[in-house]
């Protein structure tokens, strides 16, 4: 992973073709809103970013949106606490659901 500013940034997006350009330009200011495209698409970067830990980790998406963009070929968990993921990757999705619902994401 890279970063940008404090803001961790996963690598790799290149898999996912429909990930909006400059996915890892973050809002990561103190006091910005979500009220602009440029939040919409952070709210999508960090969607995708999230889930992306789940897919690569053989979640089976259960929204039609999920399911949609990433698929379900391959996934072996139906729940998402049986997912195998680090620590680390934990600690970055409770980030990113805390940015997530900071910016009023979907």
């Amino acid at each position: 992973m890279g970063s940008v500013g404090t803001i961790p940034c996963r690598a790799g997006f290149a898999r996912w073709p429909r990930l909006i350009a400059g996915a890892c330009l973050l809002i990561a200011g103190a006091g910005i809103t979500a009220s602009s495209a440029n939040a919409q698409q952070s709210c999508q970067a960090l969607w995708v970013e999230r889930n992306s830990y789940f897919k690569d980790a053989g979640y089976c998406f259960k929204t039609r949106r999920a399911i949609g963009y990433f698929g379900n070929r391959g996934c072996s968990y139906d729940d998402e606490g049986d997912v195998p993921l680090s620590a680390n990757v934990r600690a970055r999705i409770a980030e990113i659901k805390a940015l997530e619902r900071r910016f009023g994401c979907d």
